[in-house]
């Protein structure tokens, strides 16, 4: 029989589980013990023999049936000009991901992936370069905030799912990651400090929002019109801008939340002043904010990122259009913090 991945199990599943270790094994287990278990799991404890108030015997009964998924750290690399972190994990099968900690003036900020590898195709974007490995178990997804917790020994109060991956393509998992980091008895990292990035899927995105989350919504939009997001976004040929659209707006109204869209500045792509206007049009009267990103140049993709007098002139007609408007602040630029290269080296350097 496969392991049990302990980590991605709630409290009272855990319970579950050491019920069933108790007759299975003909050892008795007192219920307490998973409330313990637990608490060692969510401090990042790396392997059963450091669960030190647990008996000896509980320990080898669970080294027999479960494992503890928290990733490894392989690659870190910290910014001298803002400190920023970032993290190649290598996880228990061997595949890699990325995690990027950052700090802000209202607390530590973890970038998270949600897949290894990705099979969305974005055109401008290194996550995808190698395709879709396999989705990450909830405990990966929680383990790589640990993890950045224990080696930082900060406190992370805020999470961005923004990482490698479309955590929407790996819904169950994300569903599950969600709850467990906003247990009081494990992170207790609230839903509102939580945003998660979809270049759109339709359907999960109207799930999410039936769901009543209160998470932060992010969507990858980055072309003012089906025919650009097309050549873009290879999701776009499946859900049509008007589709798109319409799952936004269904999600502002049922959550009451702001959409923040997400917008890479592509020189002589989707950077002109036409594109600025079809895109207020486009967002004209919505509840949301445009989130502008000076594109992270990819080595193995021809594009390259707009001028900053370009993105000014772009953002400037967006807010006379009364459509807030930020760019996005790069952090780790002498550490290439741009998502996906860092696993893309190494996976190169595997196959060298």
């Amino acid at each position: 029989m496969p392991k049990t991945d302990i980590s991605s199990l709630f409290p009272n599943e855990l319970e579950d589980f050491l019920r069933e270790l108790s007759e299975k094994e003909g050892v008795k287990i007192e219920k307490f013990r998973a409330s313990q278990i637990f608490s060692w799991l969510t401090k990042g404890v790396s392997d059963f023999s450091e669960m030190k108030n647990v008996p000896a015997s509980l320990r080898e009964v669970l080294e027999r049936n479960a494992y503890i998924a928290l990733p490894k750290i392989k690659t870190k690399l910290v910014s001298k000009i803002d400190g920023t972190v970032k993290y190649l994990f290598e996880l228990y099968d061997g595949e890699c991901i990325e995690s990027v900690f950052m700090r802000y003036e209202h607390g530590n900020t973890v970038c998270i992936s949600s897949q290894v590898g990705c099979r969305m195709g974005c055109t401008f974007c290194a996550s995808t370069l190698g395709g879709l490995k396999r989705n990450l178990t909830p405990s990966e997804m929680t383990g790589q905030i640990i993890a950045a917790q224990n080696d930082t020994g900060e406190k992370i109060s805020n999470v961005v799912m923004m990482g490698i991956g479309e955590p929407l393509d790996n819904f169950e998992n994300t569903i599950k990651f969600l709850e467990l980091v906003n247990l009081k008895e494990g992170l207790n990292i609230g839903m509102r400090h939580i945003s998660l990035s979809t270049c759109g899927i339709c359907e999960k995105i109207k799930e999410l929002a039936d769901m009543g989350t209160q998470i932060t919504l992010s969507v990858s939009l980055h072309a003012p019109d089906g025919e650009k997001r097309k050549k873009l976004m290879p999701i776009a040929k499946k859900y049509s801008l008007d589709e798109l659209m319409d799952a936004c707006r269904y999600y502002t109204e049922k959550t009451k939340r702001r959409i923040s869209f997400e917008y890479s500045m592509i020189k002589g792509e989707n950077d002109t002043r036409e594109c600025a206007e079809k895109l207020k049009n486009l967002l004209s009267g919505m509840l949301c904010h445009v989130n502008l990103i000076p594109l992270n140049r990819v080595k193995e993709r021809a594009y390259e990122k707009s001028e900053r007098q370009t993105i000014e002139e772009f953002s400037s007609v967006l807010e006379r259009a009364h459509i807030t408007v930020t760019v996005r602040r790069k952090l780790g630029s002498d550490i290439n913090a741009s998502c996906g290269q860092l696993r893309r080296e190494h996976t190169k350097d595997i196959k060298a």
